[in-house]
């Protein structure tokens, strides 16, 4: 269920950091972010730095409003996971 999870957001992900609206830095968090997820780490472990990192990105003033609300829809996703 786990990886079934992480595995629906990383397409939304990649369509984040392939967007030319999305402010440089937060495609380059966003890249690190799935990096990260595609990891060894324990599975909580990541879900939390994924969950800490997207708010950040979530709270960046540079961000458009429908790509914030694409932010918060993986939050709740790996939310779900916790």
């Amino acid at each position: 269920m786990e990886r079934k999870e992480i595995t629906s957001i990383q397409p939304v992900l990649a369509e984040l950091k392939d967007d030319g609206t999305v402010p440089k830095n937060v495609r380059l968090k966003i890249e690190r972010l799935m990096e990260m997820l595609n990891g060894k780490t324990e599975m909580q472990i990541k879900v939390s730095r994924a969950i800490n990192e997207l708010e950040e990105i979530a709270d960046d003033v540079n961000l458009q409003s429908y790509t914030r609300t694409q932010v918060w829809n993986v939050i709740s996703t790996l939310e779900k996971v916790k």
